[in-house]
Parts: C-alpha cells; structure tokens; sequence
C-alpha cells in the first residue's frame, strides 16, 4: 500500500510551532531528534491515537531567506491543509479556546461542517467534519 507519510511546512521556530500544533491544534509530537547540522527532525501527527498511520506534518525551520519568505503562505493564500474531525463543535470550541484564529462562522456545506482558521504563522485550514 501507498501513502503519503509526510508534508513538509515550514516554520520560524521549532518549539514555537510543537506547541501550537500539540496544544492549540491537540495533535501529538511524534518525533523530535536533532540532526549534525543543527537543525532538528520534528514530526506531528494530527492524531494523536493513530500513530504512523495518517498523513503526518514535518516541521522544518526555514533554513535561508528564501524558505523564509514562504513561511506562513506555503499555498499562495489557499486553504492547504484539512483536518477532519469527527465532532465539529467539540474541536471548534477547543481550538477557539486556545486561542486559534478562524476567518469565519462554521458553513454547512452539502459535503459537511467546516471552518476556514489560520496556523500561528497565517497558513490556512479548514477544521472539516464530513457529510455522513
């Protein structure tokens, strides 16, 4: 079987960026070894009860002026990235809680529940619960 393991997003700061993904998002720190050249291997995954079997985040500090300039807009200001839920309200009120910004109200749309947020570097999410 295929699947992709790992998508890269780039960062300012390691510990900056684990502690907003595993306490404003919940998701859980998988790896965090550091490397010869001083940077560090740091991977999240979104959840915490899967381990290894879904698609996981390598956090990468931006390591020149050009990964730099794309922190924050990996995407050209799309929505990127997309994380189911099974419990909208559940993970919206949590995430509002611990300070996520969203850029809208949640929409019912005919494919499910969801809410377009920003990571703490601008990148755009949707927090989606599918239809069914």
């Amino acid at each position: 079987m295929r699947r992709i393991a790992l998508v890269t997003l780039v960062v300012d700061d390691y510990d900056e960026a684990i502690r907003f993904y595993t306490e404003a998002l919940g998701f859980r720190l998988a790896e965090d070894e550091a490397r010869p050249n001083g940077s560090r291997w740091v991977v999240v995954e979104a959840d915490p009860e899967s381990a290894g079997a879904g698609t996981a985040l390598l956090l990468a500090r931006a390591g020149n002026e050009a990964q730099s300039g794309r922190v924050g807009d990996q995407t050209g200001g799309r929505v990127g990235f997309f994380l189911h839920t099974d419990d909208f309200a559940r993970d919206h009120a949590r995430m509002s809680a611990a300070g996520v910004t969203f850029l809208e109200e949640p929409r019912y749309e005919p494919y499910g529940t969801v809410a377009v947020f920003q990571d703490l570097y601008g990148n755009r999410w949707d927090l989606l619960q599918p239809a069914g």
